[in-house]
């Protein structure tokens, strides 16, 4: 009853899955900023504070326990700033710390074989025999304790991990193997199509293809056919330069992170001149451009600018080589 009455009849997700696939794919990128919107989203969105809760509790077996307890510690401040304006969030099914069975490898190991539909040996082929503590941990912990509260069901645990995976660049074989796990429970082909989106406005257009990839879908070509390329010839009053590099810099940055349509905006100035900028800019689409210069942070920096620009010359720019594009920055991370 509570899905169907979040649910958008336009959509295979309700917005409690939305809004839990958002939070778990930006903790898993470690993306604080992004997340703080997510966390209030999802509250409003009507999910429970234990919920969520335990959704990034769950997350530190996946993308560790620096990102995990970053997320919760901003969740703590989200809480307390609403607790503050007299928004009291429901706290939802007790967490049960405990788990008092006598054999956690075993639970672990069938709750497993629940999620598989297929027997689990003892130890774990491959992984297990060579490292049977990872296998130890993975039983015991992971699939035992985690897994023992029932805050989440295992469809929206999987659901969790497999938004987190997706996120993360170099875990292919994990994802697809809980996309498998994730099935058993009951997510659908539907559900895992529409979070091809939700990955694309969180983590990009190029894990989103992964997870298509993993699903059986056709990827999105990064590169489209009407991709703009341009440098912004800019010249600034003198005596604006440092208050304009600052809202730039805070224009840019918000841009990159999030619009997925925004590939870069990596403004530069001349050394000898520092009044003289270039900023080079591309944008996935001419739709996509459109959509930016739309922005309330873009309106922003239009309105507040004006007066320091000298002058401005838009540059349209074209590629030699369009195959080495998507490798721009690359070597920097």
């Amino acid at each position: 009853m509570q899905a169907q009455q979040n649910t958008d009849s336009k959509t295979a997700l309700n917005t409690h899955q939305q809004t839990l696939a958002t939070i778990a794919a930006l903790t898993a990128t470690g993306n604080q900023e992004g997340l703080k919107p997510a966390l209030v989203r999802g509250l409003d969105a009507g999910l429970a504070v234990n919920e969520i809760k335990e959704a990034l509790v769950q997350l530190y077996a996946y993308c560790g326990f620096p990102r995990s307890l970053n997320a919760l510690a901003t969740f703590k401040i989200v809480l307390e700033e609403r607790l503050a304006k007299g928004i009291k969030d429901k706290e939802g099914k007790a967490i049960v710390i405990e788990n008092n069975v006598s054999d956690k490898y075993e639970q672990g190991r069938k709750v497993l074989e629940e999620l598989t539909n297929t027997p689990q040996p003892k130890p774990a082929p491959g992984f297990g025999e060579f490292a049977p503590r990872a296998d130890v941990f993975l039983k015991e912990h992971l699939f035992a304790d985690i897994f023992h509260s029932d805050v989440l069901n295992y469809r929206q645990r999987e659901f969790v991990t497999i938004s987190a995976l997706a996120a993360m660049p170099g875990v292919e074989p994990q994802l697809k193997a809980h996309i498998f796990m994730g099935k058993n429970t009951g997510i659908t082909d539907a559900q895992l199509s529409e979070l091809t989106g939700v990955i694309e406005k969180t983590a990009g257009r190029t894990q989103a293809n992964v997870l298509r990839k993993a699903i059986g879908q056709s990827e999105i070509p990064v590169m489209k056919p009407d991709m703009m390329i341009r440098i912004a010839e800019i010249e600034i009053l003198p005596e604006y330069l440092e208050q304009y590099n600052a809202i730039l810099k805070d224009q840019s940055s918000k841009s990159i992170e999030i619009e997925p349509g925004v590939i870069s905006i990596f403004p530069m100035y001349q050394k000898d001149n520092p009044s003289v900028l270039r900023l080079l800019e591309i944008y996935a689409s001419k739709t996509d451009y459109e959509s930016h210069i739309k922005s309330e942070h873009f309106q922003k920096y239009k309105t507040t600018t004006l007066k320091m620009i000298k002058s401005l010359k838009l540059v349209e720019m074209g590629t030699v080589n369009p195959q080495t594009l998507e490798l721009i920055f690359e070597k920097l991370k």
